[in-house]
């Protein structure tokens, strides 16, 4: 056996190169032609049965109307009864043809069963799943004093995806529908302080992806991975290091630096559309694609510089960190940052 893999070590390399030179191209141009006919023809939404989870607010929110101006039936689904009726209501007045909310706890199975038998006892079927539902956790490992404390990111960022997915298989596959994954950009590059909230979404492209070969063409899947979009995240909403939901502004300003956020509406209207078009994968805004590409092909210098940027050191607290000092000295905050980052006021679960 140790002689067939060093056999292999030499050959398949220059094999790999070889493949690559002759299919490349034609796969480009498959891309292309693809990319060009589902721009031209793009998915019919009208009375399309679409569930989304973490719809209270947020991306979830704005994701329901976009869905709504084209004409999909929607079941929103969230903890908070106030806040997913709100939605609601604005989805019936741009033009969704029936709203149902169903609030729950993703995280908890039963829940994730009963929204989605609803879903089917009300509808009769079920087009898209898009599992949207996240919270984040920012901190070092060193910081944690009760590791239990993060199980709630995994049950939410994680099996919140994975539960609803598992009991909406079957009425996908008979619509021959599609599951939209709200993963991150840190589920590819790595960014100190989001150990866990980074595995949650590394885990979550893994298992789609895996999955779609699973599924073959009896299911679509739309893996999403945004840079730093406007959200309760964003706006400083996090769990501390004591698994309590706290506002914290200055960590927010100390992990951004001078990251620019993407307002939204504008980030739920390109993934609507994209999805529409039979996406697999988004990377939104696209120039994370260079950062990605620098992560895989440079890590050491990647690696040196986001130590030096973020502080690494339980001594050296992220609110001093160079990120922070660089967005005080420079006067962009209010060009980076929209401007309801700048309230405190942040709906609570």
């Amino acid at each position: 056996m140790a002689v067939i893999n060093n056999i292999m070590d030499i050959v398949a390399p220059p094999v790999a190169l070889i493949t690559l030179f002759f299919f490349l191209p034609p796969f480009c141009l498959y891309k292309f032609t693809h990319y060009i006919l589902y721009s031209l023809f793009p998915e019919n939404m009208t009375n399309k049965v679409v569930l989304i989870t973490g719809a209270s607010s947020g991306l979830g929110e704005h994701l329901a109307y976009e869905y709504a101006k084209r004409g999909a039936i929607l079941v929103l689904v969230a903890r908070r009864v106030k806040s997913l009726n709100e939605v609601a209501m604005r989805c019936r007045e741009i033009g969704s043809p029936s709203v149902l909310v169903v609030p729950s706890d993703v995280s908890k199975p039963d829940d994730c069963q009963r929204f989605i038998d609803t879903t089917i006892a009300n509808f009769g079927r079920l087009d898209h799943l898009v599992n949207n539902a996240g919270i984040e956790r920012i901190c070092l490992v060193e910081e944690i004093t009760d590791m239990t404390n993060l199980k709630a990111v995994m049950d939410v960022n994680f099996w919140g995806s994975v539960y609803p997915t598992y009991y909406a298989i079957p009425h996908l596959k008979e619509s021959r529908g599609r599951i939209v994954v709200m993963s991150s950009i840190a589920g590819y590059t790595f960014i100190p302080r989001m150990t866990f909230y980074s595995a949650s979404k590394g885990a979550l492209i893994s298992f789609y992806d895996t999955l779609r070969m699973e599924f073959g063409s009896e299911i679509a899947i739309t893996i999403i991975a945004p840079g730093v979009i406007e959200s309760e995240m964003a706006k400083g909403k996090v769990f501390t290091p004591q698994g309590k939901m706290e506002v914290d502004h200055e960590l927010r300003d100390a992990m951004l630096g001078l990251v620019p956020v993407q307002p939204v509406k504008d980030f739920a209207k390109i993934v609507v559309s994209r999805v529409c078009s039979g996406a697999r994968y988004i990377i939104e805004p696209k120039w994370w694609y260079g950062v990605y590409f620098h992560r895989v092909l440079l890590p050491e210098i990647v690696d040196y510089w986001q130590r030096k940027l973020y502080s690494l050191s339980p001594q050296a607290p992220a609110t001093i960190s160079l990120t922070k000092k660089m967005l005080g000295y420079l006067p962009v905050k209010s060009l980076l940052y929209t401007r309801s980052m700048q309230s405190p006021e942040i709906k609570r679960e």
